[in-house]
């Protein structure tokens, strides 16, 4: 059989302990895979936005920072596309039921608006149902 056609994918793993300074290793490896992968600097930056927030709610709302809970994050990049997997421990959320970030009442509230981002910068964004794991799709 001719694999020229064939395109394989490439998986990157990363386990994040669930403290905020994980943040950094995240970072290192979105700029590596970016640059590896020649993704543009809007999808980069897309990208780094919604890993940023998901790994940060993970670790904060998910595994309430403890360091013995891990944050698991894969990357598969296949063809054109990425998926990101961003996996906590914790025992997950309502995704659907949370208050809308635009609405009057919510304006000035700090906190709230990671959803929303993850639903507006990703090119798909999908929950599991218990709540504990997104995907992340990006065009590449």
């Amino acid at each position: 059989m001719d694999q020229s056609n064939v395109q394989a994918s490439k998986l990157y793993t990363l386990q994040l302990p669930s403290k905020q300074e994980s943040i950094s290793l995240l970072e290192t490896l979105i700029e590596e895979i970016a640059d590896k992968h020649n993704i543009s600097e809007d999808t980069f930056a897309n990208m780094m936005t919604c890993l940023s927030e998901a790994a940060n709610n993970a670790i904060v709302h998910g595994n309430k920072l403890d360091e013995n809970k891990k944050v698991i994050v894969n990357a598969d990049v296949e063809g054109k596309r990425i998926i990101w997997t961003i996996t906590d421990e914790g025992e997950g959320f309502d995704y659907n039921n949370l208050p809308d970030p635009t609405a009057p009442e919510n304006l000035e509230n700090l906190t709230g608006r990671g959803v929303f981002i993850l639903k507006h910068l990703a090119d798909q964004c999908i929950f599991n149902t218990k709540g504990n794991e997104v995907e992340l799709h990006f065009k590449i």
